[in-house]
Order: structure tokens, then sequence, then C-alpha cells
């Protein structure tokens, strides 16, 4: 059963089933349309207006009847996409997505006639992979009945798209072909700077605790030999860059920025106090204004004449106004310094070699349930086969940034479960974890993995093997993207690469998505300590009961909403299914 509930008895009947599994049990096409026809009929006759999703094309009656009938094949569309800007593939009724634009240009480049212009259903169309929001794809299919009469229908679909959409070709194929269901494996890549690596600083939550619990099991030698080529990294960069900026500031400026940086020990703090703002999550974050100015006034006795009601409206004299550009502009200066030695940081073989380690444990077949939503340890659909999983040992430099490429290949992924596995692979080399650690997320004990940015992930292309292996008996070609190497390698570096490149040197989402988590303040994460999953505080499992408050509901709450805190974006867990997903 799907989401694993905890119904009584075993019986599997719907009534055993609490509301939140229930809505997770998979419908059938047939049911599923059922259901969406007749909220249709209900809103009809409550006098709703329906709204037309943003993909639809409508015709007038007489323009349909005006239009000439050709005959449709079905075919397979090979893609490719950046996916900057996009709320994933997949079609959405509100949302801008892949197929949203894709599924107009047919209609407005003749592929798809004016009466089935308004419903993809009608043109059978299937995704291959249901890439997540921001993600790219170098190659991608879709499959579906299209017109093709017109030699030129790939350049005029093309030229309905944006530059960040392009079609390589279109190929007929048997009547019968899916090409989610037909696709054997598939092959993503992940872009990731080399700075990802790196230890937490000393100063932050993590890096504290990744110390503290060490000595407290006997592996602090163990920590420092599984760090021994970073060891000295930070107190080098702290010594050189950052002593002479503080230096340089008179005492008392100097006291307020520690404390913005939170640099200064606080050992009886709550944590609930060491929350830092979105803004301010570090060594090499800037505080907001407020946060600034509140630090800059807090020491200094409120004039009786004055409104100290206000943190951000009240007016400042002037000596408090100076101390608080002295604390600014210091904190900015520290914020570049940082910044600047991670992006001039270069990997290590040994490092290098460490973060192989860790990938090689996820090959194989491995209850990956603990890397998506919505999954029980006990769910079958859990279960997902890596074929491989490697680290490139060339890095390449851009703009001054080191980044590595991370090449997986496997039969299928579920919900955000790449860009997991990157980011526990990550947190495993840069927090001196035993790479063992991940054999451990594959048992019952449910953790919260943060997934890496999407903006890292591409889907390279997809796999149809045992397909192209009968192909030929039906007098088809075989799906290969080979046949567009050179135009694809082109889009690639232009609208993909040099798109995730620009990106971070903008945003640096990588620094702080690992930045957050060094300095979130809760257990949550503290599974790559050598303290194991036991050190962190517990998930919660998908229940089959919504019984209210139970201990496990407010885990799960807890997991949740760290999980967002260090992420920094929100995207829905609807019923996903089983399906495909880009990680």
């Amino acid at each position: 059963m799907a989401g694993g509930g905890d119904g009584g008895g075993g019986s599997g009947k719907k009534r055993d089933l609490g509301r939140a599994e229930w809505s997770r049990q998979p419908l059938d096409k047939r049911e599923r349309n059922e259901q969406q026809q007749e909220a249709k009929r209900r809103k009809l006759e409550a006098g709703e207006e329906l709204q037309t999703p943003i993909y639809a094309t409508h015709f007038s009656q007489e323009e349909i009847a005006a239009e000439d009938r050709r005959p449709k094949k079905k075919v397979a569309v090979l893609m490719g996409y950046s996916g900057t800007g996009y709320h994933g593939m997949q079609l959405s009724d509100k949302e801008k997505t892949i197929e949203g634009e894709l599924f107009p240009a047919f209609v407005a480049a003749g592929a798809i006639s004016k009466a089935n212009a308004a419903d993809p259903k009608k043109s059978s169309l299937v995704r291959c992979a249901r890439t997540d929001k921001g993600v790219h794809a170098a190659g991608n299919i879709v499959s579906l009945k299209l017109i093709i009469e017109d030699p030129d229908i790939v350049q005029k679909i093309n030229e309905k798209l944006s530059p960040q959409i392009r079609i390589w070709g279109i190929q007929p194929t048997n009547k019968s072909f899916s090409c989610y269901q037909m696709c054997d494996s598939r092959i993503y890549e992940y872009l990731i700077p080399t700075h990802c690596f790196l230890p937490p600083h000393p100063s932050t939550y993590l890096g504290k605790k990744l110390t503290e619990i060490a000595e407290k099991t006997g592996d602090l030698e163990g920590l420092r030999t599984r760090q021994e080529e970073v060891s000295g990294f930070w107190d080098e960069v702290d010594e050189k860059h950052i002593k002479p900026i503080l230096v340089s500031l008179p005492e008392d400026i100097r006291k307020l920025v520690g404390k913005s940086l939170y640099l200064e020990e606080q050992e009886n703090a709550s944590p609930d106090a060491d929350v830092p703002a979105p803004e301010s999550k570090g060594p090499e974050a800037q505080p907001t204004e407020t946060k600034a100015e509140e630090q800059a006034t807090e020491n200094k006795p409120a004039d009786e004449g004055k409104d100290t009601s206000s943190k951000s409206g009240r007016g400042l004299s002037e000596e408090e106004m100076a101390q608080k550009q002295l604390v600014n502009s210091a904190i900015k200066s520290i914020k570049s310094a940082y910044l600047t030695a991670k992006r001039a940081y270069r990997i290590p073989k040994k490092r290098l070699e460490r973060l192989q380690e860790a990938l090689d444990r996820y090959v194989g077949t491995k209850n990956f349930y603990n890397y998506t939503i919505q999954k029980t340890f006990r769910d079958p659909s859990a279960k997902r086969h890596i074929k491989s999983f490697n680290v490139n040992q060339e890095p390449i430099i851009i703009n001054g940034t080191e980044w590595v490429s991370l090449k997986v290949h496997g039969q299928s992924f579920m919900m955000h479960q790449i860009r997991k596995m990157v980011a526990m692979a990550a947190l495993v080399v840069r927090c001196g974890c035993d790479p063992e650690r991940i054999v451990d997320t594959y048992g019952p004990t449910k953790i919260a993995i943060p997934k890496a940015p999407g903006l890292g992930l591409l889907l390279e292309r997809p796999i149809f093997d045992s397909y192209n292996k009968r192909v030929t008996d039906f007098g088809k070609d075989p799906i290969d993207f080979s046949k567009y190497e050179k135009e694809i390698n082109e889009f690639k570096q232009r609208e993909i690469y040099e798109r995730i490149f620009r990106e971070e040197e903008e945003k640096n989402s990588f620094g702080a998505f690992f930045n957050h988590i060094d300095h979130f303040p809760e257990d949550n994460f503290l599974y790559v300590t050598s303290g194991g999953l036991a050190a962190a505080k517990p998930a919660d499992q998908p229940k089959g009961d919504d019984s209210g408050d139970s201990k496990e509901q407010k885990r799960g709450k807890s997991a949740r909403q760290a999980l967002a805190d260090v992420e920094g974006e929100s995207e829905p867990e609807g019923n996903i299914g089983n399906g495909e997903e880009g990680g």
C-alpha cells in the first residue's frame, strides 16, 4: 500500500486510512478524469466560472469547422530547455511551465488541430521525466499525436518558443509508444561549486557540534583524520583576511560586528535566540538594516525625550547613525572576504576521493524513502536502482570559482531524490562524516535531509535501449540524441551552464544553502556528526491517522520547518504518486 499507513487490522479498506493517507493513494487515470469532469460539472451547475488554463488556445466553432482535417501520427519530440524562471516541466493551469509553452507552440505551428488546441489529453501528451522547478534538461522527451506533414515543422515550432526551449527533432513511433513507460533509465548531471565541500566554520552551530560530539563519542581523532586536507582552512582565512578588518575597528564597533556575525560565544543562549534572520545566516552573511541598527544602539541608554518603541522607525542621533554605518560597512567587508576566500578554494584530490566514496554508497537497489517526500520505510515504491554515481575528477574554473560535475544514472527517481542525494553526500564530506552514514539512511529511522539547490541540476538524457533494440521491427528509427550532439552542446553551454554560473555568482545560492544548515540551531541535521542518526531530532513518518498533536506529528512539523528554513524555497507536497521527477 502506497504511503505505508498504519490502519488497524491491515484490511486495506479506505475507511481504515486517515485522511492524509487516503489522499495519497494512487488513482487510476479513468477515475481521476471522472473526478475532474464531475468537479467541473458541479461548478457549472453552481454558476461558477471555470478558469481557462493558461496553456489552452480557444477557437470558435466556425474556425474549427473550416480547418482541413489532417492525419496525426504518434511521435517522440526530442527537446532541451533551461528551467530558470519556469515552475517545472509539467502542465499547470496557472503557473508558467515548459509544457505550458510547448503545447501552444505546437498549436501555433499547425502541429495540433484547432479542435484539440485547448486540451492536451486529446493529443495523448506524455512526458518522459517531470523535472522540478528551476531544473534544466539538455535532453528530454514528450510523446503525443502530432500533425507532421510539414517538412519544416521543427523550425516552425522553435520559432514560437522562447530561446530557453529548443526542439531537437520529431521522430515517428509505433502507436502504443509512451516515452514514460518505454524509458529504461535516465542520466542526470549536477554542477556544484567545490567550496561546498569545505567544513562548517568552527564558530557555527554545526561546526561546534561536530567537535563537541566527536569528543563525547571518542571519535575526535577520527574526525581530524577525515578532515586533514582542510584542517587549517578557516584558521588561515580568519587570520589573514578577517582579523585585519576587525583589528582596524574601534573596540565598541568590533563587539557589535562580532555579535552580528555570531563570532562571539553564546553558550547560554537559547536555541530560539540563536536563530538568525534569513539575511544573516552566518560568517559571510550581512544582517538586515534593523538588526544592525538594534545592535548599534542596544547598549546605549535611551534619551528620555525620544520615542524608542519602534525599532525601524525611530530617529537616530548622528552618533548612532555613524555607528550603524560603521557596523554595516565592516559586515560587508567581512562578508566579501569570506566569499572571496571560498571562491578561491581549490579542492584537493583527496577531498574528491572522499566525495566519490560517499556517492558509491548510493549504487545498487536501495530504499530511498528518506530522500523524497510522502514515503515510509515500508513503501515498496521507495526502492530505486542507481546504476552509477560519479564525480568528474577534473574540476573546471568559471569566473574564479571552481565547479565539479556529478553524474547519476538511475532507472527512475522520486521527487527531490537527486537533490537530496547530492546534499547528503556533500554534508558527509564537509562534516568529516563516515560515508557509511549514507547506508544508515536506508534503515527505518526517518531523518530530515535537505534538498540542494535546483539551480545545479539538469537532465542529460533519457535512455531507450530496450525500445531501440526492437524498433526496426516497426520500421521506425531508434531514439538517439547523439545525432543532435552539436546543437545540444551549444545550447547546453549557452542556455544552461552559463546561466547556472551567472546565477550562482549573482545570488550565492549554494553558499547560502550550506550556511543556513551550518547555523541552524536545532538537532535536525546532527546525523552527520560522530553521534550518528541518534544525534539528530527524528523526523516524521507519514501517518495513517490524522488524530491531532501526537509526538510524531510534532516532530514532523519540526522537521518540515527545519527543511523549509534551510532550503529557502517553498513547493507544494501534493499527490506525487510514483511519478518521475527531476530530482
